[in-house]
């Protein structure tokens, strides 16, 4: 081939300095070949690699489109049309996967193999002779230093002999070596031609053969696919596009209508409170204690379903029971640290919780709601409706006393309005959503036009009406545990039963029935819902004292008595079917409204879980007091039979002495009326009166036989 410098192998033995020089040029163009091919060898395995790689993701991206329908998606996993249009997808891309494979393997045959010899072969062994040759180049030089060594006068033949054999085997080496290095250098100058172009024209033809193929299968019907594809992400994008547009608005919307609600406490004025509720959802502070007093609040998200209240913390994928709601109480409770708590009671009483709202208007609507499914309104047809009439009703026929009124007329809620202060007879419409009333009417069980009283009155301020109060304990301190202080005595230190329990009062009212529990629990019902109506959170707190005589509230801080039930006009008693912290009595007094007979009132009040104890304490007492009751007229009825005996006795023993007397004036008499006869000696026959006095007893005696 023309334009090929070559070295001159016959000018190798001679070894001229313009040989090496000639040698160093080549030397040089070698390494510069061998730069160039290593970096071209790097991009060319780059191509390689790559292609492997595409092969590898375009089968991967294949089988993962086949495996679309076997996808469990959360959303739009049964889209059919989607499904198909992805299998076609899948046999197109597979096919492709195909091809990419037959390139890489053409790749790596006809590009790859070549210029990997060129680099492992050729430009090994020149580096290789290289190496040889200049190891031999200094070989012949030592050999030839030593020969030119040789001593002119004192001559040795054997050692003249071994360096002219050492300077004979090193030239020829050297001689050998650069032959075949000229050799080798010459013969680079055509395989570097060769190895840039076999790659080059390799890669060349894998991807005309990759075209080829890729032309077959993609053919006019893949184009018309595409083509419909095209249009129907087309489509799509118009939708989405008109989608996002519409969302825009409603979020600039919301966000004009939300700004008022940006504030946790909202004004209640521009948002009224909705009583008529029976489904609520929102985030809620949950109390839970850590000790004895301490305590942490946790922020979840509540909501009812049905008549369950449930939780939800954040991040959840489902909520949790929380608590059973049906037939619960609900009522605000006043928080040391917390504003806008409130607590409910379960059914059993067995669990409670105290929770937060985040404003006035969500606390006051929790309340109502929980309210309204403790009454199973929920199960009815229209809810909101028969909530609203069941309120309707509650705020006419309930009104608080006007001592209480005007002592938490703070405590309203704004914009109510006052109830009237009539109590009519349209609660009795909630007969049909309460099972336990459904034969009794309202009317039969609370009298009309009567006030709840919320607040318990001091004996000192105001009487009661018809309740008992012992003289002198209006203001008097009350020691529960029977201990006798300052020497006065109590009349409860003689009773035999004393229990002493923690209870806050919530309410009273006049009732009509005292014969039937269910007056009980319908004025637990209407207290409790005024008091959920009317905001009315603070009860008074107070120690029950249970005796055989009555019942006492004490003040726990002054140890002054409260109140006085006499235990004999505690004539109904009860705790409620399913929260058993509240219970009630009824107290029948003298008076009241109507002072031509007497009246009925039923006082409710709530407990530590310890309802059931008291009516057990209160039913104890009665018996007690009825068994002394019994006693004592047994052992009166005793006492008048003992009377009754040794009156008889006396009586008995007059009889009998009277009856002694009379015989004895009988025999006396008979005989001084008898004649003295004589005996036989002359002399008279004369009684003695040890045998006279042995007659009578004999005869008392047969007398007394005889009565026995």
């Amino acid at each position: 081939m023309p334009g090929i410098d070559k070295l001159p192998i016959e000018e190798t033995l001679e070894d001229s300095p313009q040989t090496r020089s000639l040698l160093g040029v080549f030397e040089e163009d070698a390494t510069a070949i061998s730069n160039y091919m290593n970096q071209l060898y790097q991009a060319m395995h780059r191509i390689y690699d790559a292609q492997n790689e595409l092969s590898a993701a375009t089968h991967l991206t294949s089988k993962l489109l086949k495996e679309y329908e076997k996808q469990r998606f959360p959303l739009g996993g049964d889209d059919e049309v989607m499904s198909s249009t992805l299998q076609q997808f899948s046999k197109v891309i597979d096919e492709l996967s195909s091809c990419h494979a037959v390139l890489s393997t053409q790749l790596a045959d006809a590009m790859m193999f070549p210029i990997t010899q060129f680099k492992e072969r050729d430009l090994k062994e020149i580096l290789t002779l290289k190496e040889v040759f200049q190891i031999a180049s200094n070989d012949h030089d030592a050999a030839i230093h030593r020969y030119s060594r040789l001593s002119k006068k004192r001559e040795n033949d054997k050692a003249k002999y071994e360096v002219t054999e050492d300077v004979y085997t090193s030239r020829k080496k050297q001689h050998q070596t650069m032959m075949h290095y000229f050799c080798s250098l010459n013969t680079l100058q055509y395989k570097k031609k060769i190895a840039l172009l076999e790659p080059l024209l390799g890669y060349m033809q894998a991807q005309i053969s990759f075209f080829k193929m890729g032309s077959e299968n993609l053919n006019e019907q893949l184009e018309e696919f595409l083509t419909n594809i095209g249009t129907s992400v087309q489509n799509v994008r118009r939708e989405m596009d008109s989608d996002v547009e519409t969302m825009q608005q409603t979020i600039e919307d919301l966000e004009i209508a939300s700004d008022p609600l940006y504030v946790p406490d909202p004004d209640p004025t521009k948002f009224p409170v909705n009583r008529n509720l029976t489904r609520k959802a929102g985030y809620l502070n949950a109390r839970n204690k850590t000790g004895l007093v301490s305590s942490t609040w946790d922020r979840q998200f509540y909501f009812t379903q049905g008549g369950n209240l449930m939780s939800q913390a954040r991040g959840d994928v489902a909520g949790g029971l929380a608590m059973d709601i049906d037939n619960c109480s609900v009522m605000a409770v006043d928080c040391e640290d917390r504003r806008y708590c409130f607590q409910i009671t379960s059914f059993d009483g067995k669990k409670s919780s105290i929770l937060q709202a985040e404003s006035k208007k969500d606390h006051e609507e929790w309340i109502c709601t929980i309210n309204n499914i403790s009454k199973q309104i929920y199960l009815s047809e229209n809810p909101e409706e028969t909530a609203a009439r069941v309120n309707q009703s509650a705020l006419e026929a309930v009104t608080p006393s006007p001592s209480f009124q005007q002592r938490h007329e703070s405590l309203r809620p704004v914009g109510q309005s006052r109830p009237s202060t009539a109590r009519t007879s349209s609660s009795g419409s909630l007969g049909s959503e309460s099972t336990n009333l459904a034969a009794l009417s309202l009317d039969s069980l609370v009298a009309p036009d009567t006030p709840i009283q919320f607040d318990i009155i001091s004996p000192v301020s105001e009487d009661q009406p018809g309740q008992g109060k012992a003289s002198g304990q209006g203001g008097r301190r009350t020691n529960p545990f029977g201990e006798s202080g300052g020497g006065t005595k109590s009349e409860t230190e003689d009773s035999i039963l004393h229990q002493l329990f923690i209870v806050r009062f919530l309410g009273s009212m006049e009732v009509k029935s005292d014969d039937n529990p269910d007056v009980v629990y319908e004025t637990m019902r209407q207290i409790l819902a005024a008091r959920a109506i009317h905001n009315i959170f603070r009860m008074t707190e107070s120690h029950l004292l249970v005796t055989c005589d009555c019942l006492k509230l004490i003040d726990p801080q002054t140890q002054v008595t409260r109140l006085t039930f006499p235990l004999p006009s505690v004539v109904l008693y009860a705790t409620h079917q399913e929260n058993k912290r509240l219970f009630g009595f009824v107290l029948r007094t003298s008076g009241g409204r109507s002072e031509s007979h007497l009246s009925s009132v039923c006082y409710i009040f709530e407990s530590n879980n310890e309802g059931e104890k008291i009516c057990d304490s209160v039913g104890l007492a009665k018996q007690i007091a009825l068994h002394a009751e019994l006693d004592r007229r047994a052992s009166e009825k005793q006492k008048e039979i003992e009377r009754v005996k040794e009156k008889q006795q006396k009586e008995l023993s007059k009889q009998k002495q009277i009856e002694k007397d009379l015989e004895e004036q009988s025999r006396l008499i008979a005989a001084s009326s008898r004649p003295n006869q004589a005996s036989s000696e002359g002399q008279f026959v004369v009684l003695s009166s040890s045998q006279s006095e042995e007659s009578d007893l004999g005869e008392e005696g047969k007398k007394r036989e005889s009565e026995a």
